[in-house]
């Protein structure tokens, strides 16, 4: 994957989220404009999002949810190491 790529991936989240400063918003739609491959990326994501917010929470077993979130704790402590 190419680093424009990436970078697009890596700020996905805030850009729908609209929490992007104007600069890096407008950087990530010029290369939007450029590559077919986000273009889809993000299409996908804003259509999964749609189908997806008017769904009931699908409970997991207490065991999975603290797996879980041990997981995400672990990551974010070796992401910021």
């Amino acid at each position: 994957m190419k680093t424009p790529c990436k970078k697009f991936i890596h700020e996905l989240s805030d850009y729908l989220d609209n929490e992007l400063d104007s600069a890096l918003r407008q950087e990530l739609e010029e290369h939007m404009g450029r590559c077919p491959d986000c273009r889809i990326i993000i299409d996908t994501t804003r259509v999964t999002i749609q189908v997806y917010r008017g769904c009931e929470p699908y409970p997991i077993p207490q065991s999975l949810h603290n797996r879980l979130l041990d997981a995400i704790r672990r990551h974010k402590e070796t992401s910021s190491s």
